[in-house]
């Protein structure tokens, strides 16, 4: 024991609260609640659960959040082993992406060179042609002058339209092509997770309205907490983010119910109808086109 779990249960004791009056107020189950005071994680979903649920308890009664998940870290070496294997894995992938975003240009330059090959002698003789075209032209020209001149006497030509009655043709616009039109898409759910794709958006503007209290949270893909700290909002707050420059966004909603999650200035639709005692993770996704 670490003395994280009896610093929580202290300060719940200390404010009157029980165990189930703080599953009302945090939304997280009594059992997890249990396992913290007991230092014993082994039932939880994983770390980043872990994480969050003893924040949100810490917060609720008025404790340190931070200074509690400093006593977590501090003494669960997995924490830290977790985060170094995730940034092993993105450099990895990142230098997977470079590799192969250099064997696509490797690929695509002798096509290049064989294109500007042709186009260079299609010039050159376009030009010789032009050339012999204008010597020819030339020798007619000095040919005729030699001759002598017939001066004949022209007649109207009734076919000949009048330049004054000559109809301009109207001037036909080329229609613009359509923009992509925005779609937010329900893709799939799993436990409390729900996965949504955003396309055909130049922006990605957030806007989270509540009707009732309800815990947010929101982080984006790479870790990066936008809303510090996560709390509990009240009926009639509202928060907004311009998180264009990322690529995926994930929402911590306490009581879906009581929350709005606007994109782009249009309503998010749960794709699992939502229960106002049963958490959601809304993950958006941004694919940009």
């Amino acid at each position: 024991m670490t003395g994280l779990g009896d610093r929580l249960k202290q300060a719940r004791t200390a404010k009157g609260f029980t165990l189930d009056d703080l599953q009302s107020i945090t939304k997280i189950q009594k059992r997890y609640l249990s396992g913290i005071e007991n230092e014993d994680y082994s039932m939880m979903p994983g770390s980043f659960y872990v994480r969050a649920f003893i924040k949100q308890y810490a917060e609720a009664v008025d404790l340190d959040s931070d200074e509690m998940l400093s006593m977590y870290k501090n003494t669960t070496p997995e924490v830290s082993s977790e985060e170094k294997a995730g940034q092993r894995a993105s450099s990895t992938l990142t230098r997977k992406r470079g590799l192969k975003n250099n064997d696509q240009l490797n690929e695509i330059m002798p096509k290049i060179i064989v294109a500007l090959f042709i186009i260079v002698i299609v010039v050159v003789i376009w030009t010789l042609y032009q050339g012999t075209s204008n010597n020819k032209q030339g020798d007619v020209d000095s040919g005729k002058t030699n001759q002598p001149v017939i001066m004949e006497k022209s007649e109207p030509d009734s076919t000949k339209k009048d330049p004054e009655k000559v109809e301009e043709k109207p001037v036909v616009e080329e229609p613009e092509p359509d923009k992509p039109e925005q779609t937010l898409a329900f893709e799939s759910a799993t436990g409390e997770t729900s996965m949504y794709a955003l396309t055909g958006a130049e922006s990605f503007q957030l806007e989270i309205r509540l009707t009732g209290g309800s815990w947010i949270g929101v982080k984006d893909g790479a870790g990066k907490e936008w809303m510090t700290p996560a709390r509990i909002m009240a009926a009639g707050e509202s928060v907004e983010f311009d998180v264009t420059a990322t690529d995926s966004v994930r929402i911590r909603v306490g009581r879906p119910k009581s929350t709005e999650i606007y994109v782009n200035g249009v309503l998010l639709e749960y794709g699992v109808p939502p229960q106002d005692t049963v958490p959601q993770n809304i993950m958006i996704e941004y694919r940009k086109e």
